[in-house]
């Protein structure tokens, strides 16, 4: 049902499975054997990782729900030509809630791939997967209040798909630490349609199977 493989300009997307993801790579950047992880996870959902067994059990985790069709995960690495190509980057989500035809976007990044645009670059690919392949009609994504750097890169790619932030959520997030306020945006179908117009985004997308289009 997702997509195997997405390239963009600067990105390449693939699952976030054992299969493609080598777990003890993975583990050394979501782990506290990365200097940078308290950084990096300070507004995300999760705990650093404790033992190579938590990061491949995650991973296995992303496997089943991928193939329950609930969570599409990706792994990020840049692309060949930029800095860093073929390292893990970070990951990347898109989780479809069936019912509500909608889907939520999340991601998170190593500290030295901040500032590259990558967010914006990862969520208009998996907008147009959403909406061009999943059929579904509404796309959000939500920040923690006091998360000014997310902020400011979901405004920026919301605002050029014609989406708009919706309000402040009261406890509407879940921190390790317990219940969240967070902002909410969103941009619909028909919005995403008008913005991109007969625009072809610059993308390679493998399907199941190993078809390409």
């Amino acid at each position: 049902m997702f997509p195997e493989r997405i390239q963009t300009d600067r990105l390449v997307l693939e699952p976030l499975t054992p299969e493609y993801v080598d777990v003890l790579a993975f583990y050394g950047h979501t782990s506290h054997r990365n200097p940078d992880i308290e950084e990096i996870t300070e507004y995300l959902s999760w705990d650093p990782h404790e033992t190579p067994k938590e990061t491949l059990d995650f991973l296995e985790s992303r496997e089943e729900a991928r193939a329950a069709g609930e969570d599409a995960g990706y792994v990020v690495r840049p692309a060949e030509g930029e800095d860093g190509a073929g390292e893990i980057a970070g990951a990347a989500g898109l989780h479809p809630d069936w019912e509500r035809r909608t889907a939520t976007l999340g991601t998170w990044l190593r500290k030295p791939f901040w500032g590259r645009g990558y967010s914006g670059e990862r969520a208009a690919v998996l907008m147009e997967v959403a909406f061009e392949r999943l059929d579904l009609e509404v796309v959000a994504v939500t920040h923690q209040v006091d998360n000014e750097k997310s902020e400011r890169a979901i405004r920026k790619y919301v605002e050029r798909f014609g989406g708009q932030h919706e309000g402040l959520l009261r406890n509407a997030g879940l921190a390790p630490d317990g219940p969240v306020d967070v902002r909410r945006y969103s941009v619909t179908r028909e919005q995403w349609a008008d913005a991109t117009g007969e625009e072809t985004p610059t993308v390679e997308i493998v399907r199941s199977g190993g078809e390409t289009r």
